[in-house]
């Protein structure tokens, strides 16, 4: 990940964006160019439609802005923690944070059939991928892979504890470098379900370990890589 700068809407972004929608990359190459959150093809240039870091990763020629909004905003393919807040004929109405609650088809899990489908009852925590967002329909959302037709993850979350942060740390903990859950991962074992939506469940063995691990997930928004390992040492240390 290279070349981060600060964003506001209306900027152009140089990403030597091509007439045949492709994008030169750093061998010469030409490439399909992947635009993410915060950006927006207008004509023949890519602008900013939201403040935030400027992002681009040289793998697979993507780009995106990282911010820091108040409310969540779906984008297809993310993942995201939401809680059952209604049932109806075809589905789960489930509140993500977002200005309108997302839909959630019966059948939109690993194996469910007519016969054969969840019953989640009001206040369940699931964890699923939102499949449709645009300015004129109510998100959807997808607790499994349909491309595959396996959950890898996604659905039902039992038991844990969940807890919301900020965006932007959402997006941060996404990463597989993530500080904080390197150190607490390299101590102790527990599980996570990280939404894009601000939202973080957590499940391990105790309910002081829950705790712990939800403490060090939330004072580490600022700090570094050595003040996330020192963080975590002197919660242990507590315990």
């Amino acid at each position: 990940m290279v070349d981060t700068k600060i964003v506001i809407p209306g900027d152009v972004v140089n990403t030597s964006l091509g007439s045949d929608g492709g994008s030169e990359s750093a061998d010469g190459n030409s490439s399909v160019l992947r635009l993410g959150p915060g950006l927006a093809q207008i004509g023949e240039q890519v602008s900013a439609v939201a403040s935030g870091v400027l992002h681009n990763n040289t793998d697979n020629n993507q780009w995106w802005v990282v911010g820091n909004k108040r409310r969540y905003v779906p984008s297809e393919g993310e993942p995201v923690v939401g809680v059952v807040v209604a049932r109806h004929g075809e589905g789960y109405r489930v509140d993500i944070g977002s200005a309108h609650d997302a839909l959630l088809p019966l059948l939109a899990f690993e194996g469910a059939t007519r016969r054969n489908k969840p019953n989640l009852a009001i206040g369940t925590v699931v964890y699923g991928r939102v499949v449709v967002a645009n300015s004129v329909m109510d998100p959807e959302l997808e607790c499994y892979n349909s491309h595959t037709g396996k959950s890898e993850g996604y659905g039902e979350l039992s038991s844990g504890f969940m807890f919301k942060c900020s965006l932007g740390l959402a997006r941060r903990l996404m990463d597989s470098k993530a500080p904080v859950l390197n150190a607490l991962g390299s101590e102790i074992p527990f599980e996570t379900a990280i939404g894009l939506n601000g939202r973080v469940w957590v499940n391990t063995e105790a309910s002081a370990t829950t705790v712990l691990v939800t403490n060090a997930i939330k004072n580490s928004e600022f700090l570094s890589a050595n003040q996330c390992k020192q963080m975590v040492k002197e919660l242990l240390e507590k315990q």
